[in-house]
């Protein structure tokens, strides 16, 4: 507990989905204060408003998890603004935390910087051996930079970034907007709206053959607390859950704990994005004691839970 005593934390994206949780989190702590500013109050895009974050809130830790994020759609649909907004926010964030003194910068990257075709499971040392999938490597490649950034900035002013890659998150609280979502919030928005209007199909996108591997949101800010307080160093971390499943089981699980009997169309026309997803978790046990706890369907059903409750 001594490492939060009189520390002022800075959590860009600290109203999203992860940020929520790991506020909440952060708090109970005790630091000396705990800022996350939404991004109507900074638009983190423009130099001026990261000059004023800083100026204002003099933090001695960041936690930079602002992004501009989406599922396949609205990666696709603006490949330009994903590249550019993300680059530019992370790129400014950690060279104006070097200028007013910071003590730690904790970038969050994406699993959508691994290479299309990364052996499973992946290994944070084949980062670089490939370009991502082509629908999200925009978004990846502009997070990617910020691993570059960190180790950059550790070697010549050996200012202290670390770099963790969470993999896809899940749970109460998620984006379930059908145009902007991830898979999960999808699935279970599509399972139980067709439950309430009595619809006898969902349509889902590509084939459901690829794989994918997802966290528990409180298990990611979990993981993140301890990568703050216990890891200093350049290496690129996974956080991860260590469970791979297809798409189309997961469907099919999330059709069941929905109560969901129709039938699940694959829209084959549409793109399945990366033929695979499962990470090697074993880095971040090794460096700061992190291992997901949450059981996969547990998680499913307390997401869908506040989804029904909410909506």
């Amino acid at each position: 507990m001594n490492f939060w005593q009189n520390k002022r934390l800075l959590v860009t994206g600290g109203t999203g989905f992860l940020g929520r949780h790991l506020v909440r989190k952060l708090q109970e702590k005790n630091p000396a204060a705990v800022i996350a500013p939404s991004s109507a109050e900074y638009d983190l895009v423009k130099e001026a408003n990261i000059i004023r974050v800083y100026e204002k809130t003099r933090p001695n830790i960041v936690i930079h998890m602002a992004a501009r994020v989406g599922g396949i759609g609205a990666n696709r649909a603006n490949p330009g603004k994903f590249f550019y907004d993300n680059l530019i926010m992370g790129a400014q964030m950690m060279e104006y935390a070097r200028h007013y003194g910071v003590e730690k910068f904790v970038a969050l990257g994406t699993i959508c910087a691994y290479p299309k075709f990364t052996p499973i499971p992946f290994k944070e040392e084949d980062l670089w051996n490939g370009y991502p999938e082509e629908t999200n490597a925009p978004y990846g490649l502009a997070k990617k930079m910020l691993l570059v950034q960190a180790d950059s900035y550790r070697r010549q002013y050996g200012f202290n970034a670390i770099y963790l890659l969470p993999v896809n998150l899940y749970g109460p609280g998620d984006n379930f907007d059908l145009n902007t979502s991830h898979v999960i919030p999808a699935l279970i928005r599509k399972c139980v709206t067709a439950v309430r209007s009595g619809a006898r199909e969902i349509v889902l996108w590509g084939t459901g053959t690829p794989t994918r591997e997802f966290l528990y949101v409180e298990d990611a800010a979990d993981a993140i607390l301890l990568a703050t307080e216990r890891y200093n160093a350049s290496d690129p971390v996974n956080l991860g859950s260590g469970m791979e499943i297809s798409i189309r089981d997961l469907a099919t699980l999330i059709a069941k704990l929905c109560d969901f009997h129709g039938e699940i169309v694959w829209d084959k026309s549409q793109p399945d994005g990366q033929p695979r997803r499962a990470l090697d978790v074993s880095r971040a046990e090794q460096f700061f004691g992190f291992r997901a706890r949450t059981n996969f369907e547990d998680g499913l059903r307390r997401t869908i839970q506040w989804y029904t409750t909410n909506n």
